[in-house]
């Protein structure tokens, strides 16, 4: 008979940060923590803090409780506020029902590495390096009267065709020139999420007689549901935050209202009153509710 012994097992031993270590970790910690709480969360509560005053901007002292009524003053008071939500929805609408498609066609078309996908791949991608400010000043050296376009034309600037300034286009022309912009990034977006998809799922569907647009529609585009979430939340972030390009071509005179500029004008224009922090509150409101709203049907569907 014979008796089997175990050594005995060694306890682990406990791994403690020297402190060389601990410093490192809270200076990597710390310092990108510091400044995002400096830069990002402190101004924005002040900023929904101070939508609820009147103040001018310069004395700390003489800012005054006003309650809702920068809110009140904005929605009943100034026509301008619904002109430019109008103008941010039919923005949104082109974005969500037209340049987000145009992009997903343009992925779905390179990712099946047609002839020059390589070329195409760059030129689409381009805009996308580039910001909204340069994208403006590349697209208004184009258009204005005096630009490129009426100069290719032939037509003097007395009889050059005002892209921006008609107001019966001038929206349709600024959102192609951000769609140039926007369907890149799309694009890019879709493209990483169909590399990603798992090429034995399209050959099932081939195999069991699916057409391409019926792969692509049932098998491919529901899986890529975290893209298409990404998608989703950058389309409406885009369409609500287009102040740069706008501001380029227009300045603070109004040409396009949009929600955007009338946060600036309203806090760096007037500054007679904190209704600029009214509107920018409102702005947050549009950009976050339908995202969480979005998010949180998308998690109870995973969970069930």
């Amino acid at each position: 008979m014979t008796t089997e012994t175990t050594a005995p097992s060694t306890p682990r031993r406990r791994r403690f940060f020297s402190k060389s270590d601990k410093i490192t970790l809270g200076f990597f910690i710390g310092v990108p923590t510091f400044l995002h709480v400096a830069l990002v969360w402190f101004p924005a509560l002040a900023t929904m803090y101070l939508s609820f005053t009147y103040w001018t901007g310069i004395d700390i002292s003489k800012i005054q409780w006003a309650g809702l009524a920068n809110y009140e003053n904005i929605f009943f008071n100034t026509p301008i506020f619904w002109d430019a939500m109008r103008v941010n929805t039919v923005w949104l609408l082109w974005f969500f029902f037209i340049a987000t498609p145009l992009g997903i066609l343009l992925a779905y078309q390179i990712d099946r590495e047609i002839r020059g996908h390589k070329f195409y791949q760059s030129a689409y991608y381009l805009p996308v390096v580039l910001s909204l400010a340069v994208t403006g000043i590349i697209w208004n050296f184009l258009l204005r009267p005096d630009g490129f376009v009426n100069g290719l034309l032939g037509l003097p600037t007395s009889q050059a065709i005002s892209f921006f300034g008609d107001d019966r286009y001038n929206i349709w022309v600024i959102m192609i020139m951000a769609s140039w912009r926007h369907i890149g990034y799309i694009m890019l977006l879709y493209l990483a999420g169909l590399k990603a998809v798992d090429a034995a799922l399209r050959e099932a569907a081939t195999i069991d007689g699916a057409t391409e647009w019926q792969t692509f529609r049932k098998v491919v585009f529901p899986a890529m549901r975290p893209v298409n979430i990404i998608v989703l939340v950058i389309t409406i972030i885009e369409s609500l935050r287009a102040f740069d390009m706008v501001y380029i071509i227009y300045g603070s005179s109004g040409g396009l209202p949009i929600l955007g500029v009338l946060v600036f004008n309203n806090i760096a224009g007037e500054g007679a009153s904190m209704k600029g922090a009214a509107y920018a509150v409102i702005l947050f409101l549009l950009t976050i509710v339908p995202i969480i709203a979005y998010l949180r049907q998308q998690f109870r569907e995973d969970v069930k």
